[in-house]
Formats: C-alpha cells, structure tokens, sequence
C-alpha cells in the first residue's frame, strides 16, 4: 500500500467518524476533509474547488429550485390530487408515491422524477401527520430503484452497457436489465412501505417550527366554469374537507348570508366566505380551480409611492393604468399584524384605497374570536387582526412602515395560480425529456428550466438563490475532489481486487456476491458513475480469470452501482433530502442498511438465475 492510498484512507476514515459524531454540521467536516486532502497532496490546489463546477452539483441546485416553483405554483396540489388516493392511510399512500417515483425513473432521469414528486412528497407528510423526512426517505429509495430497471434509468447502466459493447458482445438492450431491476424494485418499493418508513428519524427540517395565526376569513368566486357549480355547500365543504377550510358565508347579488343552509346549491359568480388556515387555503382553492374574490394581479397597476400623508388625495382610476409609475413585477404574500398605535385601525380596505394608492390586495383577514361580518373589502381593522396582503415587495415593505404594523415571521405562503402552474410543470417536463433523449446533460437541461423559470415568473429571481440549500451544495461539491483523490491514488481499485482474492478465493458465486457488494460501498463514498466506471474492467478480469459469464458480473455492478443507500453522498437523490428531511449524516444507515441487505438477497438469486455463471 503507497503513502497516497494510506492518506486517503485515514482522511476517509476519519470524516466518516465526524459525520457520524454529529457534532459538526455536514458541510463543515465536508470542507475540513478536503483541506486535508489539499495539505497532503492528494488534490492539486488548482482543483480543490472544482467540484462548485460538477454537473451533479449544479442539478442539484437547479432541481431544488425548480421544486420550489412547482410548490409555489400550485402544480403540486393538482399533481397530489391526480395520482395519490385520497383519504388513504400512510401505507397505501406511501406505497403510491414511491411506486410511482419507481416507476418514473425507470424510463426518465431520477433526478427529474425526485425533483417533481419532492413537492408532493412533503405535502403528503403533513396530510398523514408524518415529518417531511419519514416520507422524503422512501421516496428517494424508490426512486433510486426504479433508474436500475432500464438502460436510461440511471448513468451507471449506460456505463455498465458502454464496457459489455468493449468486449464484442454488443451493448445491453433498453430492458435488458428488467428482470432483476424490476425484481429487486418492486421488493424494495413494497419493504419501504410497510416497514422501511418507520426506521427513518422522526427529524424536522431546520426552520419547519411553525407559529398558529389562527383561521383566516377569506372570499373566494366561483367562475362559471367551476365543478363547484351546483353542488350544495355540504357538498362543496366535503370535498374541501381535507384541507381544514369550511364556508362560512356566502354572498349572492351583493346579498351577504351569514351561516348559509347546508342544502343552498352554488350558482355561478357566487363569492364564497371560507375560513381556513393559511397553509391550507391555496389546497382547498386548487380542489375546484376557484379564486380569492380580491386577488389580482398587482402587477397590472403602478400605484404611486406611498406618502406618509394620510389624507392624500385619491390618485383616481387612472392610477392603476399609469404606465409612467415604477413596477416591481415580484409579487409576495405577507401576514402582518394589526397593532393598537397601527395608523389603519378602525378603516377599511376601501377607506385606505389599499388597491389604487398602493397596489397592495387585502386576500384574508384573521380575527379572533368573531369573525368579520362585512364584506372583505369594508371590514373595519382593529387592533389584533391578521391581515393576508398580496403585492410587489417592496410596496409591502413600504406600507409596513408607512402604516405602523408589524410584518409576522415569513414563512412560504402560496396561492395557487393556474397558468403558471402548468408553465412550471411544462418546463420541468421539457428539461427531463430533453435529458432523457440525450439532447441535453442533466446540468445543462436543468440549468435551462431554471432560466425559463425567472424569465416566466414561476420562480421570482429574488427567490431562486434563497431556496437553494447551500450547505448540502458545499457538502457535495467538497467531497467530489475528494472521491476523485480515491479514484487517482488506486485505492479504490486496490480495495475491490483485495476484497475479492481474500474472499471469494476462487468461487465464482462468492466472487459474484462480493464484486456486488464492493461496488455497493465503494458507490455510498463516491458518485456512482464513477463507482461504475472503476468495478466494471475488474469485474471483466474476474469473470475472465474464472472463466465465467461476465455479463453476470456486469449486471452485479450496474445493481450495486445503483443502491447507494448508506450515505446522503452516493446518490444525488439522497442529497436532496438531507435539508428538506433535517437529517444528519448518520441517519441513512438506519434504513439504508436494511435495504442494501435486501437488495443483495434478492438481486444475487436473480443474477444466477437470469443471467447464469
């Protein structure tokens, strides 16, 4: 063993008892052992931070963002409602959403099919009163699964594939990797289900602490084109029922009904009076494609800067067509809060000219204990209210101040928008098919979704760096150099050929199991492609030097290579979760052990029998 391969196996060995020690955030041991690296002259200081570059650095922080704009939008809500069985329990839902992660990623990259299930996935958590990891975790599991049933589901095939055509043998076909892959999937998509969720920590995401505002009292239209139309109010308030929002009121021919019959049907152009919590009003407008009856778009009207005064003049109707006036096309929802010394106490939406003077939507109010009996828009503020705004950011900030209420936490509000729900969903679904038909690298065709994204609002640009998390970025980028030094020195090489002379000692079968389970860790510690680009010329020399099939061991590299279920480091996919879940390092091997346990069980009878020695 040279000093390089001794190097790298202490700074490996030791990283790895830091990341389990969990006293140091993730992405802190990442960079102390890449320095290490660097001091030793494993990675040239010239290269210590090209991993910022790497294209799975750069899908991760584009798949991030992406999935916040299919949240933000609202083509999540409409995704979870086509696919996923309402009303299930947490098996069957689970079983549902990681079956079709699965089933998404044997024909698209799994990255992509993460990326667009993620939304839903914590949104389904909090339906079942899970924490957003416990059902993030077998999501990112299955996913995983299902990129090994096919030639395209995940990189290392196509490696696996490039090495058999090397040979003379010719490539592995579209499914030629179906029998075992699909085996080995549907166990694993079926043991996560039932078991495999309940050995995630039960983590919460840093910043998930959420603070009650109470129920806010909203008014929704009904456009004539709605399935609401005709239903009941018992009806309606059914369907919207798992969202928590009930109706409160209803008003018809500008006539306000306080406490409407049940058996009242719903006519076009009705305004609905809901009282929902405000983390569950976008799903219970998404259920029948409603809007709020105040919503529009701010960025339509130019309202003039805001003026201490209070008695300015009205600008009149010609203000919101001014196209002179200053635009801030971001548009934001904010909760504030109403104070005693607050200067729009006692007056209204329509005395503050809240629309025309300063562009602001009052969407919902919040007041504890009797609700408001006026129109929305004629509700006199008292001291205490909670008020839902919707506008240009920086005209919120401004009537923040000019006004003297108090801005509460920001935590993610969403009102769903049709159109550019579709937009977002379009684009992803762009990006994956040009990935998918090889037109563009995953980092290119996602770096472009992320473009059209700011350029068509689905995303705000002043968004995009904030949902980014950065720690996993560095956590990945940092480590990438230093999987490579593992790769340059030999070690990774040196690791598979000893495992495999002191183990298998000749028997094809044990040398088969041991090549799948090498080609396992060693794809936990490094990027799987890399993983299967180093296993698969010792796989051939050890099928050659047995004198067996090395289709067999081929096979054996490309499932190993696929089932990274150690560490949030072997698969892009397990990075993902690791901020939106609040996991620390050491919490995958909980169910990742198991699975990798199953995995081999399973896939090593399956090789023996599909693909015989």
């Amino acid at each position: 063993m040279t000093l390089p391969q001794l190097l790298i196996l202490a700074i490996l060995t030791a990283t790895m008892g830091l990341f389990l020690w969990g006293k140091l955030r993730h992405d802190m041991v990442a960079l102390t052992a890449l320095i290490a690296c660097v001091l030793a002259g494993l990675v040239p200081a010239a290269d210590a931070f090209a991993g910022f570059a790497h294209p799975a650095v750069i899908t991760v922080a584009c798949v991030l963002i992406l999935s916040h704009g299919l949240q933000n939008t609202g083509a999540v809500d409409w995704l979870a409602r086509s696919v996923l069985p309402r009303n299930a329990g947490r098996i069957p839902s689970l079983l549902a959403l990681t079956g079709l992660g699965a089933a998404m990623s044997g024909f698209m990259n799994n990255v992509g099919a993460m990326a667009l299930l993620m939304p839903v996935a914590v949104q389904l958590s909090g339906r079942l009163n899970m924490t957003a990891g416990q059902v993030l975790m077998p999501l990112a599991f299955g996913t995983i699964l299902g990129g090994m049933t096919t030639l395209v589901g995940t990189p290392p095939n196509l490696i696996v594939s490039g090495f058999r055509a090397q040979t003379g043998a010719g490539a592995f076909g579209m499914f030629d990797f179906a029998p075992v892959g699909v085996t080995v999937a549907v166990l694993g998509v079926v043991f996560v289900a039932l078991v495999g969720w309940r050995l995630v920590p039960a983590r919460k995401a840093a910043g998930e602490a959420r603070f009650e505002t109470g129920a806010y009292f909203s008014e929704v239209r009904v456009p004539e084109e709605s399935k609401a139309v005709g239903l009941t109010l018992r009806a309606f308030e059914r369907e919207i029922n798992d969202s928590g929002a009930q109706v409160a009121g209803l008003v018809r021919n500008e006539v306000r009904m306080i406490a409407p019959h049940g058996g009242r049907r719903i006519q076009p152009d009705d305004i609905l009076v809901l009282e929902a919590d405000v983390d569950t009003l976008a799903e219970a407008l998404a259920v029948f494609d409603i809007k709020l009856e105040e919503q529009v778009d701010p960025a339509s009207t130019a309202p003039p800067a805001p003026s201490s005064d209070k008695t300015a003049p009205d600008p009149g109707p010609d203000a919101e067509n001014d196209e002179s006036a200053p635009r801030d096309p971001e548009i934001v929802l904010r909760e504030v809060a109403v104070l005693p010394a607050s200067s729009i106490v006692g007056r209204s939406a329509s005395d503050m000219r809240l629309r025309t003077r300063y562009g602001l939507n009052l969407l919902a109010v919040s007041r504890d204990p009797n609700p408001p009996r006026a129109r929305l828009r004629e509700v006199a503020l008292k001291s205490g209210d909670l008020l839902l705004l919707q506008g240009p950011a920086d005209v919120m900030a401004d009537f923040i101040n000019d006004t003297g209420c108090v801005p509460l936490g920001e935590r993610d509000l969403r009102i769903p928008d049709k159109r550019k729900a579709v937009l977002s969903g379009a684009i992803l679904a762009g990006a994956v098919v040009l990935v998918t038909l090889g037109v563009l690298t995953a980092a290119i065709g996602f770096v472009l979704a992320v473009l059209l994204s700011m350029l068509l609002r689905t995303v705000p640009p002043r968004q995009v760096y904030r949902v980014i998390d950065w720690p996993v970025i560095v956590l990945l980028a940092a480590l990438i150099p230093v999987a490579g030094a593992m790769q340059a020195t030999g070690t990774a090489d040196m690791l598979a050929v000893f495992l495999v002379q002191t183990i298998a000692q000749g028997n094809a079968v044990a040398a088969l199991a041991v090549v799948l389970v090498a080609t396992m860790f060693l794809s936990d510690v490094m990027n799987n492609a890399a993983t299967a680009a180093v296993m698969c010329p010792i796989a051939l020399g050890i099928a050659g030097a047995l004198g067996v099939n090395p289709d067999s061991f081929l096979m054996a590299v490309a499932i190993g290579a696929s089932c990274a279920f150690l560490t949030p480091i072997g698969h892009q996919n397990n990075t993902l979760i690791l901020g939106p879940g609040g996991f620390r390092f050491g919490d995958y091997w909980r169910l990742g052990l198991p699975m990798e346990i199953l995995v081999t069980a399973v896939s090593l009878p399956m090789l023996l029998w599909v693909w015989p020695l």
